[in-house]
């Protein structure tokens, strides 16, 4: 590859990061003191999974990680790959062995392997034959086998910023890779990007070939609309668009309206919008605007999360349909929100108070000797598991009312529940 001339080596290769310092994005891992940052400095290699989106560095990792353990790089594409180039690997990796080299033995999608594949690694990864580095856009606990996982560390990659990817934009342009490209088409690049530098960079290079071929000198957005086509004409996912309509959802699930919040969500996943992003919004809306109204709620949002991640799409889809409408029809409430909110800011404004002494941990002799947890009432023991007229509060805070149920759903029984006990209290206080 590096004896072709530059303009003939793919942009992702040009730009793949030499070092840690260069990599963008994933500052969570390889920060200062950050654990795979820590891993690398220790320099002893460990087998590992990164978890993550496309585009988010899994081979550049990798391959970083191979270089600073002075390592043999071996690739399998679990894809392509089978048990024939597993013992090519271990082949290659028992020569290295007696070499005096280590090893590391990069599968990319190993969730594309089966029980028996992933299973054939396990012997050569126990006697230290190679380091296994598995790289996967799924969801390891249910795609890879749990031995496997058991004797790797995983690490979770996450999709890189808008920031992020315009720094890739300004090293591509600082490589002279891609003409000057105004503003507002860099805002559209990166949100068409979505968090994946590998379809930045092919987007980059497609676009310096047409411009090229048509001698521009800048890219701008309207020239930019034209190349890429109808697709990101039809819905912009960094643009004002993109907010009205998760907006336009949010309020049709608040509104109680299923056939708008269906439509809705299938304006957007038809505009290309990632079905992740939209099941992180619906547990949010099953959170904030549900509640304690219908509990089910926040477990059908979590559990169609979770449908998707192991199915993809489109057969993922429907769970996120299905419980759209279930969020749409459930009763609602904000009280919890509400609760919370108001909580946060009465903290913020509020002294530090002390923790009243019958409810602090008493776990040596001395603080028992000090008193800490003296007098504390175990709730179990009392009648119906309640100590009336206890405080929980610390000493001098009046009651603050942050919860308020709604007369909806399941909370119209805990405000029932509630009246109930503050009675008891009363008569106790």
């Amino acid at each position: 590859m590096s004896s072709l001339p530059p303009q003939h080596v793919p942009l992702a290769e040009r730009l793949r990061p030499k070092n840690l310092s260069e990599v963008v994005g994933q500052q969570h891992l390889l920060g200062e003191g950050m654990a795979l940052r820590l891993a690398f400095e220790s320099g002893q290699p460990h087998s590992c999974i990164f978890w993550g989106p496309p585009g988010t560095g899994k081979t550049t990792i990798a391959r970083l990680m191979a270089s600073a353990f002075d390592a043999r790089f071996i690739t399998i594409s679990a894809v392509l790959g089978g048990v024939k180039d597993i013992r090519e690997a271990v082949e290659k990796a028992q020569l290295a062995q007696q070499q005096g080299h280590r090893t590391l033995v990069f599968v990319d999608e190993v969730h594309r392997f089966n029980k028996g594949q992933q299973d054939a690694f396990l012997p050569h990864v126990e006697s230290g034959l190679f380091t296994f580095i598995g790289a996967t856009t799924e969801n390891p606990s249910f795609e890879v086998n749990s031995a496997l996982l058991s004797r790797a560390a995983v690490y979770v990659l996450q999709a890189l910023t808008a920031d992020d990817l315009k720094q890739i934009v300004a090293s591509a342009q600082a490589l002279q890779a891609v003409p000057a490209i105004e503003p507002k088409a860099i805002e559209r690049l990166v949100a068409y990007a979505d968090g994946d530098a590998r379809r930045l960079l092919n987007t980059l290079e497609t676009l310096a070939v047409s411009a090229r071929q048509e001698k521009r000198g800048e890219i701008t957005d309207v020239w930019l609309l034209k190349v890429l086509g109808e697709r990101m004409r039809r819905y912009d996912k960094g643009g004002e668009q993109f907010y009205d309509t998760i907006s336009a959802l949010h309020k049709s699930v608040r509104g109680s309206d299923p056939d708008a919040a269906l439509y809705w969500l299938v304006r957007m996943l038809d505009g290309g919008v990632d079905p992740r992003y939209l099941a992180r919004r619906l547990i949010r809306m099953a959170s904030e605007d549900i509640g304690l109204a219908d509990p089910r709620a926040l477990r059908l949002a979590l559990d169609a999360a979770e449908v998707y991640e192991r199915l993809g799409t489109p057969e993922g889809e429907l769970a996120l349909a299905e419980c759209v409408v279930y969020l749409a029809v459930a009763p609602k409430s904000n009280a919890v929100y509400k609760a919370f909110n108001e909580a946060k800011a009465f903290v913020k404004q509020d002294g530090t108070r002390p923790v009243p002494m019958h409810l602090r941990n008493a776990p040596t002799q001395l603080m028992k000797q000090l008193d800490y947890g003296k007098g504390y009432r175990y709730a179990h023991d009392e009648a119906d598991g309640f100590a009336a007229g206890e405080r929980y509060l610390p000493e001098g805070m009046a009651e603050p009312g942050f919860y308020r149920p709604v007369q909806r759903g399941l909370e119209i029984k805990i405000a029932d529940k509630l009246r109930s006990l503050k009675e008891r209290n009363d008569q106790q206080r």
